[in-house]
């Protein structure tokens, strides 16, 4: 295992995102990713606005909500099941699921208990395949590959917010309908499952035989202490591993302060920029840009940097972005004074309030791949694979934690 502190091998260079593309399993597992985010924020866009169009504010709210709860609630437990099976067969198992499940949502039309079960069924599958899928990277790439790996995923993982919430949810909808949407969605998810099934094999580690012929009372309350034992298993693991404890921390952290900007960047960009809520892509995006620039820095100086340094610094600029984003008018106001009063190049593009906020968002998003690459690839190289799932499940349940807590507090 690597310390967190310690700079990369220099026999383990990290190899960028061209060469992490050439490898067929991690193009397939990274495919089934796309499909489905851009799917699951499609399919977001669309039941907002059926159950908005019907209902009142506060079915929007318990729509959100059916989206978060489950994986705070189960994403633990989940990853003590991921550990237990075949990776690959859950990937496929909970895609095919989401696919039939998108054609329930397809039938029930705009009743909104039904949609909202539905959702809540779909979200509880999807706590089993976020694990899953996490857990399966490090078995279809080397670890020199794990850097541009999880840069790729955590790219991939933001454009699909917008590509599927901002852009083509919206565009089908206005084209083809809500009713539309769910069918592409469920269209998405089945071709993810075909993606997965090309995958290679990854089952779990021989396990101690078990009684099958006991009592099924007796079975059923084996399998729930079996359950909690291995669920305390992956919890000491962490405990007693700082590095695995230091990601998960940072990571958490990170998902807070995403959180905070998911909440305040649409009415910033209403009050203070003067645009529509839906332009927040104007954030968005320069955030996008900011991330892809910090993958192609860790791929060319992260082997000569510790990693733990990394994380930390990327962790305190992310955090002092997000305290001048709240500042940027005055900055601006600042700025634009002292352009006026020099008077001897207009600069008055790069000091107005757009321009700031556009570069505030692009270091953020430099700041934030510094954190979560590091980090995410730091808990695939320590984790041995018996407790890959349970760690990852952990790790969903904390990032959802942390992102939901904004939205209580802040909002």
């Amino acid at each position: 295992m690597t310390e967190a502190g310690e700079p990369i091998d220099a026999a383990q260079e990290p190899e960028g995102a061209l060469a992490v593309f050439r490898n067929p399993s991690f193009l397939r597992l990274w495919l089934s990713q796309a499909s489905t985010q851009i799917g699951g924020n499609m399919v977001l866009f669309g039941l907002t606005v059926v159950v908005s169009a019907t209902q009142p504010n506060t079915a929007v709210s318990l729509l959100i909500l059916s989206f978060l709860v489950p994986a705070v609630l189960f994403s633990a437990v989940a990853g003590v099941y991921v550990d237990r099976v075949d990776r690959r067969l859950v990937l496929i198992a909970t895609n095919v699921v989401r696919g039939i499940s998108m054609i329930a949502l397809f039938l029930v039309g705009d009743h909104f208990l039904l949609i909202l079960l539905l959702n809540i069924f779909v979200s509880t599958v999807t706590v089993f395949f976020a694990p899953a899928e996490a857990a399966m990277i490090p078995e279809v790439v080397p670890r020199s590959q794990l850097l541009a790996a999880n840069g790729v995923f955590t790219l991939t993982l933001n454009a699909a917010f917008a590509l599927g919430f901002a852009l083509l949810g919206p565009l089908v909808i206005n084209i083809a309908g809500p009713q539309a949407v769910i069918l592409i969605v469920a269209a998405l998810y089945f071709l993810a499952s075909v993606f997965c099934f090309t995958l290679p094999p990854s089952p779990p580690p021989p396990r101690a035989p078990t009684d099958t012929g006991a009592h099924p009372v007796g079975a059923t309350s084996e399998a729930i202490r079996s359950t909690v034992a291995q669920l305390k298993e992956g919890l000491s693991f962490i405990r007693y591993n700082r590095s695995i404890g230091w990601s998960l921390l940072y990571l958490g952290i990170t998902a807070s302060l995403v959180g905070v900007l998911g909440v305040l960047g649409p009415d910033f960009a209403e009050t203070a920029l003067g645009l529509e809520p839906k332009d927040f892509a104007v954030i968005v995006l320069p955030l996008g840009g900011g991330i892809v620039m910090g993958i192609l820095l860790l791929n060319s100086y992260g082997q000569y940097l510790p990693r733990r340094r990394v994380i930390e610094g990327g962790l305190i600029l992310l955090g002092v972005m997000l305290a001048l984003l709240s500042v940027a008018g005055p900055i601006s106001r600042v700025l634009q004074n002292a352009d006026t009063a020099s008077s001897l190049v207009d600069l008055s593009a790069l000091t107005s309030l757009l321009a700031i906020v556009v570069f505030i968002a692009f270091v953020a998003g430099v700041a934030y791949g510094g954190v979560a690459i590091p980090a995410q690839t730091q808990l695939q190289e320590d984790l041995p694979e018996e407790v890959r799932g349970r760690v990852f499940g952990i790790l969903n349940m904390l990032v959802s934690v942390s992102s939901f807590l904004p939205i209580i507090v802040v909002g």
